[in-house]
């Protein structure tokens, strides 16, 4: 395997494995395996009334470095998209601001945080949500809408960050919000020293650095970047929350991208949807891939 596949699959079976853990009765750290968490890391960061809302399988997978709820400023009716939604901790929180509605998705690529999130869901009762399998570099939805993506402590972990910008963008409506957490450097800090201060996996030696993060997403299209240190995860690298809009005046062109059987029709190369949720929003992706007519998986 490549450098980059390798180093996907080392992320891959380290959250799997803190899901394995959860799922078996233990925290989200425990394990041999599983990923290290502290302070900064992890439920605590959430108020415990949030906490409380939730399934305790749900609050026991959480491995984020931040509280997106908190800056997302969901609205009745809106359509959510979570960029690694792990366990689900934050798609099921945007599905009850959102309510009956709006609906959320949660997005990631390991089987065993998917069903995961998929019990805790059904402990919770949420019928607005939906969790998608696939990698954030290429999202299984079609272009244009949804009103606000989140994530938590994901995007500095992907080894394609200009794909997540460009997909987050595509997916957006015009007007659509991005209001994440994420780990970020500082400007003067190396990609070595960054590499020294944590490893990969634990979110520190792939974050970007301001700079790099603001003009990633300005070079994708968005405007009005803001980008706010939380607390110190390490020497010189931080938690921060990222704001970003998709302008309104943006022309709605949609994307192409071949289907798995070769054709032109969905906009997206991970799964075979289509525009059709842009002209009906009521559609599911299982009725919007029925649409598509192409092989849709």
């Amino acid at each position: 395997m490549s450098e980059q596949a390798d180093l996907r699959e080392t992320i891959r079976a380290r959250y799997a494995a803190a899901a394995t853990a959860v799922a078996q009765g233990g925290g989200g750290c425990c394990g041999p395996q599983a990923v290290e968490v502290d302070e900064t890391f992890g439920a605590t960061l959430y108020p415990a009334a949030q906490r409380d809302e939730l399934p305790a399988e749900a609050v026991a997978a959480s491995l984020g470095c931040g509280n997106p709820i908190a800056v997302a400023e969901l609205r009745e009716g809106e359509r959510v998209l979570d960029l690694g939604s792990g366990g689900g901790i934050d798609v099921l929180l945007s599905a009850r601001r959102v309510g009956p509605t709006g609906k959320a998705y949660g997005l990631d690529m390991t089987d065993e945080m998917l069903a995961l999130a998929l019990s805790n869901a059904d402990k919770a009762g949420a019928t607005n949500v939906e969790f998608l399998k696939g990698n954030i570099e290429a999202i299984p939805l079609p272009g244009n809408t949804i009103d606000v993506v989140i994530s938590n402590c994901v995007i500095n972990l992907s080894v394609d960050k200009p794909a997540v910008f460009a997909e987050t963008f595509r997916v957006l409506r015009p007007g659509g919000r991005l209001g994440i957490s994420d780990v970020v450097a500082d400007d003067h800090l190396t990609p070595a020293e960054r590499a020294e201060r944590g490893s990969y996996v634990s979110c520190i030696a792939g974050a970007l650095t301001f700079t790099e993060y603001r003009e990633g997403l300005e070079a994708t299209g968005f405007v009005n970047v803001e980008i706010t240190p939380t607390f110190e995860a390490a020497d010189g690298v931080h938690s921060a929350v990222v704001r970003a809009v998709k302008p309104l005046d943006i022309e709605q062109v949609s994307a192409t991208a071949s289907a798995p059987n070769g054709d032109s029709c969905c906009g997206v190369s991970a799964c075979c949807t289509t525009d059709a949720q842009s002209i009906d929003p009521t559609l599911t992706v299982a009725e919007a891939k029925s649409e598509a007519g192409c092989g849709c998986q």
